[in-house]
Formats: structure tokens, C-alpha cells, sequence
């Protein structure tokens, strides 16, 4: 492996290793590291071998964990060359331990706002990098408000959001900008998740993330004021805010706003590269398609209720306890079947308009237009795991092509000039054009 190799690497026995492997994302994540350990043993990774472990409680779950991923992978076994490492999220001294082991962890336990950072505080003072894969923007902006100068300090990342939320919109943007000739200034992004006979389902962690979230709005509006960023300027012409239902002539069906962390996130992101690299900054909205006039009318019923019990105590004790009658059956306890995520995959299409080479963005109206569109399979056990992996891969291969300074990034900031999106392609998280910009 390449980053930070020799004496550094020595001193430390693991590359990565997976904390809350036997949780219900975890399991994917370590299924996907052990994919990313066999590619390495091909030499796919330089350096040799990828050196792993999984940490969590129970040192039985985790036993099964690495079973069921030898089998999974058509492997005798993986328990040989994988450690376990007993761990947990209460206990400082033994997430200090942990970090001391290894260069990232790829941290599994959510809800994050109330596990999250005790793993992010030991993996900064402990000297490893850390990546999430979190959707919660109050969570990730906290984390940058009290650890981006101690990690900067200790030369190591904390990358949030590295999962379905929100590397395809963030990633997304920075290709769609790369492959515009001239100077993009807006982007709307639009998902679409299909599904097969099987239907859609979620694990009900997600679904608890999201409670908190909009039941703490306030508090994020008070973090933000406590970090104080100047507002990132608005180069071209002002991208148009859309209602929150609306018809979508280019997909004929309805879509609104997405509720998850992509917008906070990629203006993080064009936030850092316009104040640290001068680049120019990319407006951005976010949307979602719902299909037809019926799952609309459900949709805002559904949604109406939610907004309204999540402002209560005993609204969220009830919205937390019954995950699946609130949202019709899409998150459950239990989350998806095999069968459930191998019919599932996601389009997320990106609609970019700015100036062709030569025009000034600040005078006149956009004049070039371009379409680009994230596909992948299943987003929150399939998609989410590769990314999530993969971000990992970077910041150990690509060290030279990371931020100088280490730091609380978003992944857009952290992966901009990597080869991120090059092994996402590879895994089946693909990136391309759809239509090259029409002047």
C-alpha cells in the first residue's frame, strides 16, 4: 500500500479496520473489504496485501460476520488473515486501542449523532483517519466545528458521508464539472430507485437517523451560525428553487426535494474548493422522483404526519417503534431480503448548466448545458458498502492527491483530485455522460 508506507505503516498492524462489523450495514462493509483484500492479493492495490480487522462487542457475532462473508465470496474461511478486535462505543480506552492499530477505520455504528464521536475523538488523537458513512449534516458539521483543527494538527482525515449519502450527488457534481467544457455554475440532481417484484426496503437505523434530524433542526441552525462561514458566492445565474412537489417534464412523473444530506454536503464541498483552491463554486439542489399522481397524494400525507409527530416526545418514541406502519411498509426492523436488494438499483441524473470557455459567468445567462448521471446497485447495502470502502482505498493509495493538511472534510474536498471515481466505475458505481454540452 502506498500511503504513509515504511517506518509508519511498521508501527501499525492494520490498513483498516470495519468497527461495528456485525451490525446490519457492517456485515456488507466487511463483505465489500473482503473483495477489496482479494483484488489486493492480485495486486490490484501497490504495496501488497490489504491488512484488515473487524471490531465490534461480541466476539462470536463477528466470528459469523467473517463466515458469512468467506462464504458469500465462495472462500473456505477468512479467519486467518482477518483479526478481531473486541470494542466498544461506551468504552474510550478500547476505541483508543483500536486506533492505535490502524490508519483508518471505517466507522459502522449509527445513529452517529449519538455514536459518532467518541470514535471520531480516539481515531484524531490516536493518529488514524476515520470514515463514516453518516447522513446526518448536524453530526458531520459538529465533527468539522470541534475536530478539524486537531486532526489537521495530527495529519489525518475524517471523511463524513461517504456512503449512498452522499458520495454519487458530491462525486457527481465535481464529474459533471469536470466533464463540461468551460465553467459550470448550477446543478440539479434527480434520483430515481427502481425496484423489483420484491419492493424497496430500509433498515430501520436510517429511519432513526432521520427522526432525530428534523427534530433537531434548530440546533443545526445554531451550529452553523457557531462555525461561521461567509456564504459561498453565487457565480452565473441563480439556480431557481423548485417547490416541494412538483411535475418533472423530463422524467413525467413527480418529484420533491431530497430529504437526506447531499445539499449540505456538496456545499461543504464547493464551500472548500472555492476557499481553498479558488475554483468556481457550483450551486446545487437535490430532488428525488416519486412516480405518479397517487404516490404523490400518499407520499404527502405520509410526510405531513411525519413532520408533525416528530416534534414531540412521545411523536418520536411512536415513529421510532413502529418503523414500518409510518412508513408503509419501506423501513423495518429487520431491513431488506437478499431477494429485495438484488432487484433494486438507483439512477441519480445531473442537469448542469454554465458558460462555454471564453465566457464570463459573471455577465449573461448560462449558454452551455450538460448531462450526467450515478448509476449503482442497491444504495444502502450494495452501493453504500463500495463506496464506503473505496473511499478508503483512496485515502491510503492516493496520499499524494489528498488535501495537504489533514482535517474534517466532505468527501468531494477529501477525493476531488483522487481516483475515487475511477474505482467507484470499476465496482458498479458508474459515472458517465449523457449528453455532451450543446452550446
Amino acid at each position: 500500500m502506498a500511503a504513509g508506507s515504511g517506518t509508519k505503516a511498521a508501527e501499525r498492524p492494520y490498513d483498516m479496520v470495519v468497527f461495528g462489523a456485525s451490525g446490519f450495514t457492517g456485515q456488507f462493509v466487511v463483505e465489500e473489504v473482503a473483495r477489496a483484500a482479494a483484488a489486493a492479493g492480485e495486486g490490484q492495490l501497490c504495496g501488497g496485501p490489504l491488512r484488515w480487522a473487524v471490531a465490534g462487542r461480541s466476539r462470536e457475532k463477528l466470528r459469523a460476520v467473517l463466515e458469512r462473508a468467506a462464504e458469500r465470496l465462495g472462500k473456505a474461511a477468512l479467519g486467518a488473515e482477518v483479526d478481531v478486535l473486541l470494542c466498544d462505543v461506551g468504552d474510550a480506552g478500547s476505541l483508543a486501542a483500536m486506533a492505535r492499530k490502524t490508519r483508518v477505520v471505517l466507522n459502522c455504528v449509527g445513529p452517529y449523532r449519538f455514536f459518532g464521536e467518541p470514535v471520531v475523538e480516539a481515531c484524531v488523537e490516536n493518529g488514524a483517519s476515520c470514515i463514516d458513512i453518516s447522513g446526518e449534516p448536524q453530526f458531520l458539521e459538529g465533527m468539522y466545528l470541534k475536530y478539524n483543527e486537531k486532526a489537521a494538527e495530527k495529519g489525518v482525515y475524517v471523511v463524513g458521508s461517504c456512503g449512498f449519502d452522499s458520495i454519487p450527488a458530491d462525486m457527481g457534481v465535481l464529474y459533471t464539472r469536470d466533464k463540461l467544457k468551460g465553467t459550470l455554475t448550477a446543478v440539479e440532481s434527480f434520483l430515481s430507485v427502481k425496484s423489483g417484484p420484491e419492493g424497496v426496503c430500509v433498515h430501520d437505523g436510517t429511519w432513526k437517523s432521520a427522526v432525530y434530524g428534523l427534530a433537531d433542526e434548530d440546533n443545526l441552525r445554531k451550529l452553523r451560525k457557531k462555525i461561521g462561514h461567509a456564504p459561498v458566492p453565487v457565480v452565473g445565474a441563480k439556480l431557481k428553487k423548485r417547490g416541494f412537489l412538483f411535475y418533472n417534464r423530463e422524467f413525467k412523473e413527480y418529484s420533491i426535494p431530497f430529504m437526506g444530506s447531499d445539499a449540505s454536503v456538496v456545499k461543504r464541498t464547493q464551500r472548500y474548493l472555492h476557499s481553498e483552491l479558488q475554483e468556481t463554486p457550483v450551486q446545487y439542489g437535490a430532488y428525488v422522483n416519486i412516480g405518479g399522481l397517487g404516490s404523490a397524494i400518499k407520499l404527502m400525507f405520509a410526510g405531513m404526519l411525519f413532520l408533525l409527530l416528530v416534534k414531540f416526545n412521545f411523536g418520536r418514541k411512536l415513529l421510532t417503534k413502529y418503523p414500518e406502519f409510518f412508513s408503509a411498509g419501506r423501513f423495518t426492523k429487520e431491513g431488506p431480503t437478499q431477494k429485495q436488494m438484488d432487484g433494486t438499483s438507483f439512477t441519480m441524473t445531473f442537469f448542469g448548466e454554465g458558460y462555454s470557455e471564453g465566457q464570463d459567468p459573471r455577465n449573461g445567462k448560462p449558454n452551455v448545458k450538460i448531462c450526467t448521471e450515478v448509476k449503482g446497485p442497491e444504495p444502502g447495502y450494495i452501493a453504500t458498502p463500495i463506496a464506503m470502502v473505496q473511499a478508503a482505498v483512496s485515502l491510503l493509495e492516493d496520499a499524494a492527491s489528498l488535501p495537504k493538511r489533514g482535517g474534517v472534510y466532505s468527501p468531494g474536498a477529501a477525493f476531488s483530485k483522487t481516483k475515487l471515481i475511477d474505482r467507484l466505475n470499476r465496482r458498479g458505481v458508474e459515472f458517465s455522460v449523457i449528453s455532451k454540452p450543446e452550446v
